[in-house]
This record gives structure tokens, sequence and C-alpha cells, in this order.
């Protein structure tokens, strides 16, 4: 009979947004428990290893994580867990290299590691998940990055966008999941997509859904849970992957790098 936590994974079951090859062994890091759901996050040591390629092995990831510097930040606190789980929108921090990513999804649902400015590494987007009152009365609020933020501004509610300042934790700015902003899918088949969301149709009993428009004019729609506001208007508050969240089909594909070889022959 099991007991405690399970801390071995297999890398036949590990998620496929990780983008492991088959024959690098049985084994991989299994996320350690924290402010991210296992098949959403991805380990440090998987990061620094197979993404950022600064680690040939496991070992070589536990040295530059206990090293005295504190080499790697997450939302700007050292972590030195090489199971640590990193999801979507946190912001690491490379003191030494002067580097800093956001942890996106691309069209494809593949984790990727978005380079960002300095500017942009001192803040980062959180879904507000939960909104509720607690013991004395005292209202509060959960995001999707864990986080229980008290008092907040009674205008937030569910499925809203928090800015927040990752030196203080505080709430910089928020923004409302209504027609006309810019979104950014976060899960279901249509995953890592940007549109503007055009209209919510409301399901009593049952999932609202939202229709997405992007900037090629294709339609589609998801569930209201997949749906991450990301800034007021056509303008995002974080910078996009080089897709800039567009699916396109292989014909569409063929034809952009077609284009793209003409260009350069010119």
């Amino acid at each position: 009979m099991a007991r405690g936590p399970k801390k071995h994974m297999k890398r036949i079951t590990a998620p496929k947004s990780w983008m492991l090859s088959k024959l690098g062994g049985n084994w991989t890091t299994r996320p350690s428990q924290g402010p991210h759901k296992l098949r959403e996050s991805i380990p440090l040591s998987i990061i620094l290893q197979h993404k950022l390629k600064y680690a040939l092995y496991a070992r070589d990831v536990q040295m530059i994580l206990a090293d005295k510097d504190g080499n790697i930040k997450v939302d700007g606190k050292v972590r030195s867990d090489f199971g640590y789980p990193v999801g979507l929108m946190d912001v690491i921090t490379i003191d030494k290299t002067r580097e800093s990513f956001r942890v996106l999804y691309d069209v494809s649902g593949k984790f990727i590691l978005k380079s960002i400015k300095p500017d942009e590494a001192k803040f980062k987007l959180v879904k507000v998940t939960q909104k509720k009152v607690g013991p004395n009365n005292v209202p509060y609020i959960v995001t999707n990055d864990a986080r229980t933020i008290r008092y907040p501004n009674p205008e937030i509610h569910v499925n809203d966008t928090l800015k927040i300042d990752l030196e203080t934790g505080k709430i910089v700015d928020f923004i409302k999941e209504e027609p006309g902003n810019v979104c950014y899918i976060i899960g279901g088949n249509n995953i890592g997509r940007v549109g503007l969301i055009q209209h919510r149709e409301r399901h009593l009993g049952s999932f609202d859904i939202v229709h997405v428009k992007d900037s090629n004019g294709k339609h589609f729609s998801t569930r209201i849970n997949n749906i991450f506001t990301i800034g007021k208007g056509k303008k995002p508050l974080i910078s996009l992957p080089d897709d800039n969240g567009l699916y396109l089909t292989a014909l569409e594909k063929k034809q952009a790098k077609e284009h793209h070889e003409e260009q350069q022959k010119q």
C-alpha cells in the first residue's frame, strides 16, 4: 500500500507539453507539490536541462540550484528545488546571465520560454479562479497560481485578470473578462491561440461558451475556463510567442514558407 506522495514519474507518462524524447531513458523528474497542477506545470530541472540547455544531467541542475548565489528565481523568489513546478505566466529570472523568461504555450500546446525585457519581468498576469468570504467576513480571492489576496477591489470577479507586482505581491491593475478585450487560450483544442473576445454564451448548469476571433479573421469558441484575458482592447500586456497565437493549417504553413523563401531570393 502506498504511503505518502508519489516521488517518481516514468517518461512515457509525462505530459506531452514537456516535449521529452522517447529514448532519453525510463524516468523523468516528477514536479513537486506547488502552486500549479502536475499536468499544467513543468519542473525546473526540465527547463534548465532540456529547454535552456544549461545542464547535461540532473546532477548539474542540482549544483546550479544549490549554489549560494541563488541563481534561479521564479516570480522574484529564489528556488532551489529541482522539481519546483513552473506554470503558465510564471517569470524565470537568471541574474548571472541577465536573462528573463515568461512561461507560455505555443499553438500546439507545448511549453515555451519567451525571452522578455527587464521591465516586463517585474510583473505577471494571474487569473481569478475563486471569490469568497472567509472567517470574520473577510473577502478574498484565489488566483490560478494559488495566491490568496484579502480585501480585493469589489469590482474584481471570477475569470478577471490581475496584474501583480512581483516585488510587492500587490495588485497593480485588473482586466475584466468582457467583449473587445484580447485573450489567450490556456486549455482545450485551441490552446495557445490569441484573439478578441466576441461574446459569451451563458448555459445554466453547464459551461459558458466564449466566442473568439483571431487577427486572421478566424472564429473559434471555447469554455470560459480556458479564457485568460491578457489586455484591454487589442493590445496585450505581455510579449506573445513567435507564432503570435495564430493557428495555421498545413496548407497555410506551406504557403507562408514559400512566400518567405521568395522574399529572401529577392
